[in-house]
């Protein structure tokens, strides 16, 4: 509203203007022509010679013309010394400095556009001092140690958890990054000098701490200039170890007590029928139902123990149709695609595994008859992607994306513990697990096993296909 206000007087008091500089140097010439006539015109009625009224007329309409130029030009010679040390206050980076507009014509229009400019540029220059203020506190105030190093790798930046984690507290900038690398635990210093991103730990007297480091290159002022984020984790850690052993243990004591609890319910039951003859027919039943729980529960805790003694894959180049050809023909399965004729590099128990388990999901996700397709391709340059795919009920958003965290299960029975399994052993194998709706119904769960060439594996990110 301000702005526009003294747009408003400005146009208004550049239509009321008198005078412009043009209509200025345009009187002044018509001065000097009347001068001119006036003065040749006396001289010939004063019958003055020729020669010396034109040096005469010359003479007075330099003198003339030398001043009104001089007085012309006066507001124009002020006005750019003026604007000329507001400039240069400008490249000082002071937008205080403000010029007094009193004229009605350009040289005014031009003073007041300096002005506005010069408002501009003081209000845009607090709002940036307000929001690097912002930003400054927000930064000494974050658990993150943000560190910024220049293209001499010295220090330029560091906020205070960074001094602390690294110098105890003391000021960073202007230091060599070497001088603190130097002076890091040999965990550390690997991280920082090989520029990586990822997870370490300290150990530290008795204790082991743990630290994400995130490391980022970038252009600043046309300059290369990398930041680095170092975090101290290990409380975080700690309450998701904590978290993760809670659940384990609900998991856990809910599934005992649900066969512990008809396990006793029978043995107290055959004690009561113990004696009465009559009644001992039932002693198979009953102990043919203590065998299932306890089956069962074994089954389940196998599949726990496996969970967490999931070795390194041992891998040897294995057939892809040697692959399949342990699947039970009383499952119907269909390949869609040709198999690779490369064979894979892979541990063959554990794939194995691998499809066991989603070949299984597959069926139980299958109301009716299954039709459970298999696709294995071999994509150039990126790997092999393996896929079971399903014509079952289907996930939702969320059910895709907690399938693959352990101890989830949709399943009454389930221990949440399959596809778990599954992804442990692709990420083992250097790939990914990917979870997606089938189009017309469906699941397709996608599993990428990166490049090998005899034991050496090239990762890559999950192939769109």
């Amino acid at each position: 509203m301000n702005q526009t206000s003294e747009n408003n007087e400005t146009r208004m008091e550049s239509d009321s203007r008198k005078w412009s500089v043009e209509g200025r140097i345009g009187a002044a010439f018509l001065v000097l022509l009347i001068t001119t006539t006036g003065l040749a015109v006396g001289a010939a009625r004063l019958s003055i010679p020729l020669g010396l009224s034109f040096l005469g007329i010359v003479l007075v309409e330099l003198i003339l013309g030398i001043w009104m130029i001089r007085t012309i030009t006066r507001p124009l010679r002020n006005t750019l010394e003026a604007l000329k040390g507001g400039i240069d206050s400008f490249a000082d980076r002071d937008f205080s400095m403000r010029l007094v507009a009193t004229r009605t014509d350009e040289l005014g229009d031009i003073v007041r556009c300096y002005n506005t400019a010069g408002k501009l540029l003081q209000q845009e220059r607090n709002n940036v001092r307000q929001k690097e203020l912002l930003l400054a506190t927000a930064l000494n105030r974050s658990p993150v140690g943000i560190v910024l190093v220049n293209s001499r790798d010295r220090v330029t930046y560091a906020n205070i958890e960074a001094r602390r984690l690294l110098l105890g507290g003391d000021k960073l900038d202007g230091r060599l990054l070497e001088e603190l690398i130097d002076g890091c635990p040999e965990e550390m210093k690997q991280m920082l000098g090989c520029r990586t991103d990822g997870m370490f730990s300290v150990r530290i007297g008795n204790n082991v701490e743990y630290y994400h480091i995130d490391q980022r290159s970038f252009q600043l002022n046309q300059r290369p200039h990398r930041l680095i984020s170092l975090q101290l984790i290990t409380h975080q850690l700690n309450r998701q170890e904590a978290q993760a052993w809670k659940k384990v243990i609900r998991v856990v004591c809910h599934e005992l007590n649900n066969s512990l609890a008809p396990v006793s319910s029978l043995i107290h039951s055959a004690k009561t029928i113990a004696g009465q003859p009559e009644q001992h027919a039932r002693f198979e039943e009953i102990f043919s139902i203590i065998t299932d729980r306890l089956e069962h529960l074994q089954v389940f805790i196998e599949g726990y123990a496996k969970f967490a003694r999931l070795p390194e894959p041992r891998r040897e180049q294995v057939p892809w149709s040697d692959l399949l050809a342990f699947v039970d023909d009383s499952v119907p399965i269909k390949l869609v695609a040709p198999l690779p004729n490369q064979p894979g590099y892979f541990d063959r128990s554990q794939l194995e595994q691998l499809i066991v388990n989603l070949v299984k999901n597959a069926v139980e996700a299958s109301d009716s008859k299954p039709n459970i397709e298999i696709s294995i391709r071999q994509i150039q340059d990126k790997g092999v992607l393996l896929e079971v795919m399903d014509r079952g009920r289907g996930m939702d958003e969320e059910t895709i994306q907690k399938a693959v965290l352990p101890f989830y299960s949709t399943k009454k029975t389930g221990s949440g513990l399959g596809l778990p399994l599954c992804r442990e052993i692709i990420e083992a194998h250097g790939g990914h697990l990917d979870l997606q709706t089938r189009s017309g119904g469906g699941t397709v769960v996608a599993c990428w096993l990166p490049e090998t060439n005899m034991g050496r594996t090239n990762s890559r990110l999950f192939p769109v296909v």
